[in-house]
């Protein structure tokens, strides 16, 4: 079981694992040097930028994994919960509203026991169980406008666009916009380190990948996730 917490270099805009290239307006990404991924899981675009990310791999049949991937969302938010309350956070984690209509931003409407504060979504996850392993993964913002991910949506004029990005600031917020001052990358890491072994009894051991681990990372960086024919597969 590994849990990683990492930042991106540039911005980049991830797609979900289904989302149609259509959504993306690619000549003001690349205008703005932002790089473009699609992920392994679902939902919709993420703009990444002043965040911490987070991921958790386990075995399929690790405890953290039992059960169903709601149930298992609702586990992990224990932790995530707890992280948010160290650092000074109001948040919450309830079921997902009903009959909600998607657009192409993942932020808008939060999903089954994610993160929220103040009612507006802050930690998006998503998870995805295959070859006997299970990842779940997620975005914290810490500061920044979450408006900005609309300047590389796709939109028939730029008055869409503006409304757009309005609708995403008033859904979703940041850790500064939260608390009122900026927490940095370093802290939020310690707070989620901290927050996982609390909640689950666990002794976290920091490691680098192994060369193993390097290997299979730069063979799936070029069969896959860093080739064209993934990321412009829908």
């Amino acid at each position: 079981p590994t849990l990683r917490l990492y930042r991106w270099s540039p911005p980049c805009l991830s797609l979900g694992y289904g989302q149609p290239l259509s959504d993306i307006d690619r000549g003001r990404v690349a205008a703005r040097g932002w790089g473009l991924v699609r992920r392994l899981t679902g939902g919709r675009a993420i703009l990444h930028y002043d965040e911490l990310t987070y991921s958790i791999s386990l075995p399929a049949d690790h405890p953290l994994a039992a059960g169903s991937i709601v149930t298992s969302y609702r586990r992990l938010s224990a932790a995530l919960l707890e992280a948010m309350r160290r650092l000074g956070l109001p948040a919450a984690a309830e079921p997902s509203p009903d009959g909600v209509t998607l657009g192409a931003v993942c932020i808008e409407v939060p999903s089954n026991y994610e993160i929220t504060s103040g009612g507006r979504k802050l930690i998006g996850s998503a998870q995805a169980r295959k070859h006997g392993g299970v990842i779940q993964h997620g975005s914290l913002p810490l500061q920044g406008d979450p408006g900005l991910i609309s300047e590389g949506l796709r939109f028939t004029n730029e008055v869409e666009r503006a409304a757009a990005a309005e609708r995403v600031r008033e859904r979703a917020t940041t850790i500064m916009a939260s608390v009122g001052q900026v927490v940095g990358w370093e802290r939020a890491a310690e707070a989620v380190i901290d927050s996982f072994a609390a909640c689950f009894g666990i002794t976290m051991q920091p490691a680098h990948l192994s060369e193993a681990e390097r290997i299979a990372l730069q063979t799936l960086r070029n069969s896959r996730y860093g080739s064209a024919a993934w990321t412009e597969r829908f």
